[in-house]
Formats: C-alpha cells, sequence, structure tokens
C-alpha cells in the first residue's frame, strides 16, 4: 500500500551560499501509526537478545523498506538490529555519520494491540481518552501542550501506551531518508541508519557492531519537545546490598533473631529524603531503591545511583554506605556486601573533545525554523553508551512526551520538525566538509 504523504509548504536547504527549493512529502506519520501498531516491549527478564523475539517484526519490516527507498545493504541482524547506508551523493570527503533510534517500547506498559488516536488542530484544554475515560492526557500536568494549539496529536486509545518513545524516532529517520532520496540536489556523505533493540532495558548498545556500522559521529532521535538537543545524560551506578542476618526459630528468638530482611527495609527508611527522585530536578542525582527480595536469613537491597558527576556518584555511594554501617552495628552477629556497578556515563565527557558533533545539530535546528536549545536527560540513551564506545553521539528531540505511560502522546508536526532537522544536518556535515 502506498504511503499516504502529508504535503509541506516548499521549504529550503541552505547549503553554504546556496539556497535548494525541497518540497518536504512527509510519509512520517503513516510510518508511525503503522510502527506503533507492532508490539515490540522488551523484557529485563530475558537473558536472549533481542529480549523479546517480537521486536524482529519491526525489525524485518524497516529493514525491507529501507532496502525498497533503495538502500541496498539494509538487513537485521541475528541479534535484531538493523543495519543500512544511504550512499554520498557528493564527492566531497564528508565524515560519516548515523541516525539512530530504538524499536522497542517500554514493560512499564504495556503495547499490545497500540489503537493510535489522532485529534486534529488542538485548541487546547485537556484530552480524554475514548476507550478509558478515567485516562486523561491534563493540560496542567502537560505543559509542552500549550505549544501546540493548533497541531495535531497522537494519543492511544487509553488502554495502551502509545509507542512514541522511541518509534516517533524511527518513523522520522525513514522519512529523512526518503527525502534526501528524493532530492538529490541536497548533497550529503555516506549515512548510515541503525535501529537497536532493548534500549528501554539498558541493553541497546551492548550488540553494536561498531566496525560494522562504520560511523564517525551519530546522533539518537529520542528526545522530547521540539528543537531540544542532549548533550549530557546522568552518570550511572547499580549498588547491590547483600545482607547475611541470623536465623533462627521464633520461638526461641529473643535476643539471638537478626532479621535480615528487617535489616534491609530499615536501611530504605534511612535514605535520604531530598536524595529520591521524587523530591530532586534538573541536575539534582538521587538514590533509588528499585528492589528488596529475601527473608529472614538473608536479604538483598538493589538500587540505582544517579548525579551528572562520578564525583557526585561517589559521594552518594560513600553516604549509602554510611547508612548501611550505622543500620548493621544494631544486629552485631549480621555482615552486609556492598557492591558498585558501573552502567553508563555522562556522554558529555566524549562530546565536549567533538564540538562539532553539537555544534552542527543546534545549527541544522536553526535551519529547520526552531529555536534550538541545548538541555541535559536526567537518564540515559543508547548514545551514553554510544559515545564510550566510540561514537559520539547526543540525543536529537522526536517530539514524545508522557513516555511509558497510557497518557503517551506526540505532535505530528513536531515529528515533521525532527525529520526536517535530520535533513538539515545531513546537508550541514556535507557543506562544512
Amino acid at each position: 500500500m502506498p504511503f499516504f504523504k502529508r504535503l509541506c509548504p516548499r521549504m529550503t536547504i541552505e547549503t553554504g551560499a546556496t539556497i535548494l527549493p525541497v518540497i518536504f512529502s512527509h510519509t512520517v506519520l503513516d510510518r508511525f501509526l503503522r510502527y506503533v501498531r507492532i508490539d515490540t516491549q522488551s523484557d529485563a527478564s530475558s537473558p536472549t537478545c533481542p529480549s523479546t523475539e517480537k521486536q524482529k517484526d519491526l525489525g524485518r519490516l524497516l529493514a525491507q523498506e529501507l532496502r525498497d527507498l533503495g538502500l541496498a545493504d539494509a538487513h537485521m541482524d541475528e541479534l535484531g538490529y538493523v543495519y543500512a547506508t544511504l550512499p554520498a551523493n557528493t564527492a566531497k570527503t564528508v565524515p560519516v555519520i548515523c541516525f539512530c533510534s530504538h524499536m522497542d517500547t517500554s514493560p512499564d506498559c504495556t503495547g499490545k494491540d497500540v489503537k493510535p488516536q489522532i485529534v486534529r488542530n488542538y485548541q487546547g484544554g485537556d484530552i480524554v481518552l475514548p476507550a478509558d475515560p478515567s485516562q486523561v492526557i491534563r493540560a496542567a500536568d502537560n505543559p509542552a501542550l500549550k505549544d501546540q494549539i493548533g497541531s495535531d496529536i497522537v494519543t492511544t486509545d487509553g488502554t495502551t501506551l502509545l509507542g512514541a518513545d522511541n518509534k516517533a524516532g524511527v518513523a522520522e529517520i525513514m522519512d529523512a531518508m526518503q527525502v534526501l532520496i528524493a532530492n538529490p540536489q541536497i548533497k550529503h556523505g555516506a549515512i548510515k541508519v541503525l535501529f537497536t533493540p532493548d534500549e528501554e532495558i539498558g541493553r541497546g548498545a551492548d550488540k553494536v557492531d561498531l566496525k560494522k556500522l562504520g560511523a564517525a559521529f551519530g546522533y539518537t532521535i529520542d528526545g522530547e519537545s521540539a528543537g531540544h538537543l542532549e548533550d549530557e545524560t546522568f552518570s550511572a551506578d547499580g549498588v547491590t546490598i547483600t545482607i547475611q542476618g541470623v536465623s533462627i526459630h521464633p520461638g526461641f528468638a529473643k535476643g539471638k533473631m537478626e532479621h535480615a530482611l528487617k535489616i534491609a527495609s530499615r536501611i530504605v527508611d534511612r535514605l535520604p529524603r531530598d536524595l529520591a527522585p521524587e523530591t530532586t530536578e534538573g541536575r539534582e542525582g538521587f538514590l533509588h531503591p528499585v528492589g528488596l527480595q529475601g527473608g529472614l536469613d538473608s536479604a538483598t537491597l538493589s538500587l540505582i545511583v544517579r548525579d551528572f558527576t562520578v564525583q557526585g556518584l561517589k559521594e552518594k555511594e560513600a553516604l549509602l554506605e554510611d547508612i548501611v554501617r550505622g543500620v548493621i552495628k544494631d544486629f552485631p552477629h549480621s555482615t552486609y556486601k556492598f557492591e558498585v556497578k558501573e552502567q553508563y556515563r555522562n556522554m558529555k565527557e566524549v562530546l565536549d573533545r567533538h564540538p562539532e558533533v553539537v555544534e552542527h545539530a543546534l545549527e541544522a535546528i536553526g535551519r529547520a525554523g526552531l529555536q534550538p536549545v541545548l538541555s541535559s536527560i536526567r537518564g540515559g540513551t543508547d548514545g551514553s553508551r554510544l559515545s564510550f564506545m566510540g561514537l559520539p553521539c547526543p540525543n536529537i528531540f522526536a517530539g514524545e512526551h508522557a513516555f511509558h505511560s497510557r497518557l503517551e502522546w506526540v505532535s505530528v508536526q513536531d515529528m515533521e520538525a525532527a525529520v526536517r532537522t535530520i535533513v538539515h544536518l545531513a546537508a550541514i556535515w556535507e557543506e562544512k566538509a
């Protein structure tokens, strides 16, 4: 079935002193509506890659669509990663750049049988989702809606998440490739396309073959508000605290039993209230318990630690271990083991060594008609890991909002703006080569 083409006004691409007319005949909405209907939830409890086979359903479709566009080498490997190359159409030597988005959706909310809805010409106010009227996208809780008057808003029916995180990014990259192919007057170097599985469970970059990818720089298309570029993420560690208590028959326990689960619970109770996700914002980090299991004899407490600096991480981990010591001293026959595992690091450490990667993206956002906003992510992306693997990779907006929930939404016009940004960015790298 041919794609519905959303015709946009004639626009221009600047290439040095030359201004080229371009018609953006968008396919991004049609692609997005089809992609979100494919269930691609990942599963952290699965040891396989991808963690769920159903992610390959989308991967196979994308590989075929890329080949249909003319990217002859497009394929999905056995691990569920999709690779493709748009060949250069310039005689210049241009650094190879990559555009990357993830195919999986969050395990936090069901992504099965997604039924997308479109609110045309949004005029403000709350959006009641039709299949479950108790699910309301409230304007008061979504300040970004005030910038969407007149836009077309895509939501779910209220029974599932939408999957704009990150199928909006997937659709935007796909649409940008068709725009570049349809407009050969836009000169660009070789462009790599990468779609990953399992980003939502922290494994998206685990099995990327960077040698096969062959890119010098990359951009994840996985951000929120239109115009935003994120060049900084949290640094992240995981902490596992194992408590070994003293087990004894409860009928003879007085003065002898030291209950491991109660010891672990006391540690949680003593965590600082002002270092929790629910009380922090901006550049403030946190300590966050994510799992507690065990019983009388032993218990395991799992936490994540977040800060924008490694020094901040170490300070929070030292504070946490001080709390553990303070609790355990009341249980003289019990012991603890405190283990820290590095998860990812702030990508700004890498990006600051390659300022042109961020500068070109900011310029592309401006050329696309938006006000560029440089910001930080209170979290991580595939770009965090990729940057430290050797592919400097900031994060460009995709337009997604209220992700991981049934109240997720995205603006069609923001998706189209992301497409224009990608196209301009490809042209800027060629122009400045």
